[in-house]
């Protein structure tokens, strides 16, 4: 009977204890994958925290699928990642940049220079006087 994946809360950022929770290893396991694994690097908070996000999540799941279940060496689930990523595009969006946000950004860019002009015009406008 396969067994089933573990449901990942809707969530911006895990720490670590909550991300070694979910994948069903300890925070001193996550640890050495981060250290075997180059494309494991979670964000730190500004104490130092390792912060995971939802696809590093997933890729913690298939890592100890690979190892675990598949039986894997380190070595043998290194190519396996690097292969799944070549196939998924690698680059996961961040959370702050959806897809389809390049409109909002576009027009936020336009608005400050609209501002920065506005400034640029007064600043000149008071060296006249």
């Amino acid at each position: 009977m396969p067994k089933s994946r573990p449901i990942i809360p809707n969530k911006l950022y895990f720490r670590i204890g909550e991300a070694a929770e979910i994948v069903g290893v300890e925070a001193y396991v996550l640890r050495f994958w981060e250290s075997e694994f180059p494309s494991l690097k979670p964000s730190k908070s500004p104490a130092g925290q390792r912060l995971y996000r939802k696809p590093e999540i997933e890729k913690l799941l298939r890592l100890k699928h690979l190892l675990y279940e598949e039986g894997h060496t380190i070595e043998g689930a290194r190519k396996a990642l690097r292969s799944h990523d070549r196939r998924q595009g690698a680059q996961t969006p961040l959370p702050f940049d959806p897809p389809g946000s390049g409109a909002a950004l576009k027009k936020v860019r336009q608005e400050l220079n609209g501002l920065l002009e506005m400034l640029q015009k007064r600043k000149i406008e008071a060296a006249k006087k």
